[in-house]
Order: structure tokens, then sequence, then C-alpha cells
């Protein structure tokens, strides 16, 4: 049976969302229905709000880091049941070359099954109040909503006994930030990183290098507060200014054996190549518009990519981030601040502030 919910819809590019009530399409067979928890805010989600996007896009329910407890379960569905918890992640396909290998977050459909909004058959997946489709598969779940549509491939299980409703920036930001050091760069003991870009992608990876064995852990944000919360996870030294940095590499400092950028700000781009020693790597990860660049001189000897959700397989490296948290040496929740759903326009304001590092949505307060 169709389902009703209500969800902040995001209708224009520069509207705010305002919650309405939409009605799901039923399941598919390799779909789940998911009771939603908690989800976060990401940078990704504002995507939205780039014209050329929302074109194609909206009307549409955002949201792609939730956690939640299935209540239904597509007819082909036999790896989850109807009472587990699960966070929800990204999108894949299962049958293209990554995915077959183990790579889904380089999926040959990732475009289409993540960032469409629609299921893979062309559907919406609900309708508005107005009887108009309304754009419900955002990263095959869009969890601003007090039911989600996921599918067995983005839903990871959980422990039931652990605060679901924090856990949803595991799916996409934090795994994106502990992704890249553990998954991408192997970062190993006695090396060093410089982190450009202070928010929950980037304070992931100093939790990460720090249980890595990263001996230098350098950030570089412009909020002052940003920067303390890095100096207490982990950060060895900071800077308000890349060009702090990169000065005191040109003159004569030693560069770092790794670098992470999250801005795509062009001149922080270039920056994370810039502080590089020989044979270092830098990793960019940004949602942004920002082009880099670069002279191909700067690249001798160094290497340079763009990284999706960490390169991470979730229903693998999701239970790792948990265990880390259990002891104690991957605090993701000392970056949560809890909105209702019904705040949503004031979490993202906060978002784009820098006053809040991860906003953290529950629609049980809508």
């Amino acid at each position: 049976m169709p389902l009703t919910t209500q969800a902040p819809v995001l209708r224009t590019a520069d509207g705010p969302f305002v919650i309405e009530d939409i009605t799901l399409d039923p399941l598919g067979p390799q779909d789940l229905l998911v009771r939603v928890a908690g989800t976060g805010m990401c940078h990704t989600d504002l995507m939205a709000r780039d014209p050329g996007l929302a074109s194609v896009l909206l009307p549409a329910v955002l949201g792609h880091e939730g956690s939640g407890v299935v209540t239904a379960a597509g007819s082909e569905v036999t790896d989850f049941a109807v009472g587990d918890h699960v966070v929800m992640s990204f999108d894949s396909c299962g049958g293209c070359a990554s995915c077959r290998v183990g790579d889904p977050a380089y999926c040959e459909n990732f475009l289409e099954s993540n960032l469409s909004g629609r299921c893979r058959d062309g559907r919406s997946g609900a309708t508005g109040s107005d009887g108009e489709a309304v754009n419900t598969r955002w990263f095959a779940q869009s969890s601003y909503a007090g039911f989600a549509v996921a599918t067995r491939r983005n839903a990871v299980k959980v422990d039931p006994d652990l605060p679901l409703e924090l856990l949803g920036p595991l799916g996409c930001g934090l795994q994106t930030g502990a992704g890249v050091v553990f998954n991408e760069m192997e970062l190993q003991p006695g090396q060093s990183i410089a982190v450009f870009g202070a928010g929950t992608v980037g304070l992931a990876a100093v939790m990460a290098a720090k249980i890595a064995g990263a001996t230098e852990i350098v950030v570089v944000d412009t909020h002052p507060g940003r920067l303390d919360m890095a100096v207490e996870l982990g950060a060895t030294r900071v800077h308000s200014d890349s060009l702090q940095l990169v000065n005191r590499i040109v003159g004569g400092e030693s560069g770092v054996d790794h670098s992470l950028d999250t801005t795509s700000v062009p001149a922080v781009m270039a920056a994370a190549v810039q502080v590089l020693a020989p044979r270092g790597g830098a990793v960019l990860v940004g949602g942004g518009a920002g082009a880099l660049t670069i002279q191909p001189s700067q690249l001798a000897g160094r290497r340079l990519t763009y990284v999706l959700e960490g390169s991470a397989v979730p229903q693998e490296f999701i239970p790792t981030l948990l265990r880390y948290w259990r002891e104690g040496r991957f605090p993701f929740d000392r970056l949560i601040r809890i909105y209702p759903l019904a705040d949503i326009n004031q979490a993202e304001a906060d978002s784009l502030s820098g006053a809040t590092i991860k906003p953290v949505l529950i629609p049980e307060s809508v």
C-alpha cells in the first residue's frame, strides 16, 4: 500500500524547504521502507540549489545520510528484515565492472543511481499533495522525511544498541573523509597529512589520520571554532590561510606526504598540490564547481586524484568506523548538533555559516 509521510520539499533553487505531505510509491522488489531516525545535512544536498541541477531535479526531497528502522521489504529482499536498524549510504548497480570487483563508489551508473533523484526506471518515487510528481530517490533514499525508500545495496545493518539517530552521517561525509585516509591514501604510521577544510569530511580525515599513526596532521580553515575542534581531534598544527602553509613549505619546510582538499576553491586546491613532498599525493573531494588550474611540472613525482565516497564499500567500512567509535578513537558525535526536521532551513543556514559542523535532523519532531 502507498504510504503518506511528511517531508521538507525543495521546489525552487532559491526557495525554502517546505514541509509537505508526500505519498511514496509502492516498494520495488529490491527496496526497503525505512522509518527515519535521523539524517545528516551534507553540502552535497545543497548542490540542488545550483540552477542547472535544480532545473532537472526539483521538486525533490533531499537527504542522503539517513539512519532508521526497516518497516517493510520488497519481494526479492532476503538479507534484511523488518526491525533491522540500518544506515543508508550511496547506491550502486551491482552489475557493472566496478561493482563486480567490489568498487561500488565508482559504479558506472553512480550518477543515475544517486544524483538523478529518480528510480532507475525513471519514476519520481512519490507524489505531492497536489498530485504532481516529487523526486524522492536522491542517493536512493531522500531521507529528509519521516519514511524513506532505500535499496538493499545502499543499506548497512548496524547493532540495535547504537544511538541510531546519530549514525546517518557515517553514510557519506564521515565515510568520505575517513575513507580517503584509510582506503585511498593508505596513510602509514609516521607519515604527514595536510587537510584543507575542517568540516565533517576534513575532521573525519583528521580522526582517521590520528588512528593511522600520522605524526603530523596540519589543518587549514578560516573558521576559528573549527580549527579548535581540529586540534581537539588530533591536529598537530592549524592555519587560517592556505598560503601560510604554502609559504612555509616554499620557504624550506618539508612538504607533506598526503593532502586532502574538501573546499573546491581553486586556490586552495592548488595549495593542496603545492604543499606535497616529492612522491606525495593529493586527493580532492569537494562537490563545488571550482576548477583547478596547475602547471604540469608541479605534479612531477606527485599524484593527484578525485575520490568519491572515500573509495569505500559501505557494508564493510561503516562497521569499521563504528568499532573505532566504540573504542573512543573516532568521536564523530562531537561534530553533531541535533535539529527537528521542521527546522531544516535553520540547519541549512547554520551549516553554511559554519556555526554547526554537522546538523542532524530528527523527523519525529516535525
